[in-house]
C-alpha cells in the first residue's frame, strides 16, 4: 500500500473515532512512512546506521571487555584475607568457638585457624630462631583467625567496615588486613569505567549531530510538502512527528546493529582467548552483552536517535513558513 493510501486511511479512521484515535491513527502512519522512507533508500540509510552502529559499538565493546576484566579478576579479590590475631589469654579450645562463631557471619566465605603452637612454629620456620625461642618458658604467640570474605564484601569499604566490626570482640587483640593492593585494583575499575563514560558521551554527541544532520536533509527535502502541510492547517507537533520516528529508527537500527557487531567481535576472539586460558589451567570464556544491557542499549540508540531529530527538527522547523 503506498503512503498516500496509509495516510487516507489513518485519517478517515481518525474522523471516525474521535480526536485520540486520530491522534493515534497519526502516530502509527508516522512511524510506518518515516520507516518506508528509510526502506526506500537503501545504501544511504545503510550507511547512516552503520556510522551509527560504530560510535555506539566502541563504548559498548570497551564496556563488555570491562565486565569479562572483572570476571578474571574476581579470584584476585576473593583472595583477600583478613588476619585476626587473638589476646594472649585467649585458648587454643577459646580460639575454636570463636573460629565457629565467624564461620556463621555470611560477610566470611572461609575461616582458617592457626592455633598457638602452629604459629610458634610456622614463626620458628620462618625467622630461625629456634635456639632462642627454646629457651621461652611460655609461647608468646596468640593463635590467629585467617578469614576470606565472599565476593559481595571485598570491596575497599565493606572490608574496612568488617574489620572494624571484628576488632569489637573482646578477645580480639588486632585485625590486619592488606588494603593497598584491592584498592588499587579498584581504583583501575573506576577509572576504566570513567573512560569508558566519558567515550559514551562524546560518540553520543556524534550520534546527536550526525541524525541531526541526515534530519536536516530530510527536512530540506521535504520543504515544499512541510509548506502545504502548514497551509492547510497542519501544527509544529504534526509535522514533525514523522521526522522523530525516523530518528527512531536510524537509534534502533543502529543499536541493533552495535549489538551484532559486539556479538561478532565477541565471538571471532573466543578461540585465541580460550587457547591462552587453557595455558593458564583456566576456562575462561569471553561473556557478552547480557539481555538486560542489549536492551538498554536499544533503549540507549533510540534516546539518542529522536534527540538527535528533535533539535534538528526544532532548529530548522521554524525557519519554514508559507509565504
Amino acid at each position: 500500500m503506498s503512503e498516500e493510501g496509509i495516510v487516507q486511511r489513518g485519517a478517515s479512521t481518525g474522523l471516525e473515532r474521535g480526536p485520540m484515535a486520530a491522534y493515534l491513527g497519526h502516530h502509527q502512519v508516522s512511524a510506518l512512512s518515516s520507516l518506508q522512507r528509510i526502506v526506500r533508500l537503501p545504501v544511504s540509510s545503510l550507511m547512516t546506521v552503520l556510522v551509527l552502529a560504530i560510535a555506539l559499538a566502541l563504548p559498548a565493546g570497551l564496556y563488555v571487555m570491562l565486565e569479562n576484566v572483572k570476571r578474571v579478576t574476581s579470584g584476585f579479590e576473593t583472595g583477600t584475607q583478613i588476619s585476626v590475631y587473638l589476646n594472649t589469654r585467649v585458648s587454643d579450645e577459646q580460639a575454636r568457638k570463636q573460629a565457629g562463631v565467624y564461620r556463621l557471619r555470611p560477610e566470611l566465605a572461609e575461616v582458617r585457624l592457626i592455633d598457638r603452637d602452629a604459629a610458634l612454629a610456622e614463626f620458628e620456620a620462618v625467622s630461625g630462631w629456634g635456639d632462642v625461642l627454646a629457651f621461652l618458658d611460655h609461647n608468646p604467640l596468640p593463635a590467629v583467625l585467617v578469614l576470606t570474605p565472599t565476593a559481595a564484601h571485598s570491596s575497599p569499604e565493606a572490608l574496612q567496615q568488617l574489620a572494624a566490626s571484628l576488632s569489637q570482640d573482646i578477645d580480639v587483640e588486632s585485625v590486619q588486613i592488606d588494603m593497598q593492593w584491592v584498592k588499587r585494583l579498584y581504583s583501575l575499575y573506576a577509572l576504566a569505567g570513567r573512560a569508558v563514560l566519558a567515550l559514551a558521551i562524546l560518540l553520543g554527541l556524534a550520534m546527536l549531530l550526525i541524525v541531526g544532520n541526515t534530519i536536516r536533509l530530510a527536512i530540506e527535502n521535504r520543504r515544499d510538502e512541510i509548506v502545504v502541510v502548514k497551509l492547510v492547517g497542519g501544527t509544529d507537533a504534526y509535522v514533525r512527528r514523522p521526522f522523530l520516528y525516523t530518528g527512531f529508527w536510524y537509534g534502533l537500527f543502529s543499536a541493533l546493529f552495535s549489538w551484532l557487531m559486539v556479538s561478532l567481535t565477541l565471538a571471532w576472539l573466543d578461540q585465541p582467548v580460550n587457547q591462552l586460558a587453557e595455558l593458564y589451567f583456566s576456562r575462561f570464556h569471553l561473556s557478552g552483552l547480557a539481555w538486560e544491557d542489549g536492551i538498554l542499549l536499544l533503549a540507549l540508540g533510540a534516546f539518542v536517535g529522536v534527540g538527535g531529530a528533535w533539535l534538528a527538527v526544532k532548529r530548522h522547523l521554524d525557519d519554514i513558513e508559507p509565504a
